[in-house]
């Protein structure tokens, strides 16, 4: 018969392997060197920026005004028509109707010439 030593022995050796078998099945872990340089923490990435805030603009509205003045006279009657000119006598006469028409109207385009000029 065995005795109870070398039974408690033979338990007691069995129970070890049979704990060092456990321990073997864990990954061993391995303490850094003192030597080495820790490794770098993984960088974040950087925070989102904050949704952008709603802006309103108000963006004015031209006002459309006349570049003429209601106040500018209106076109005269020129004298240089085509009812006058077939009334006219001979060619003299009609030469005179146009050169006082023309007259007439350089001046009223120099005075339109003057207000657009301003207006721009």
């Amino acid at each position: 018969m065995i005795s109870k030593t070398r039974k408690s022995m033979t338990a007691a050796v069995a129970c070890s392997l049979a704990l060092s078998a456990c321990a073997s099945l864990h990954p061993k872990v391995t303490t850094p060197h003192l030597d080495a340089p820790a490794p770098a923490a993984p960088a974040k990435p950087p925070a989102a920026p904050p949704p952008p805030k709603e802006v309103i603009v108000k963006v004015p509205v031209p006002v459309k005004e006349a570049c003429v003045p209601k106040a500018f006279p209106r076109a005269p009657k020129y004298p240089d028509n085509d009812a006058a000119l077939r009334d006219a006598g001979g060619a003299a006469d009609r030469y005179q109707l146009m050169a006082a028409g023309r007259l007439l109207r350089d001046r009223r385009l120099t005075e339109l010439e003057k207000q657009v000029d301003a207006c721009r």
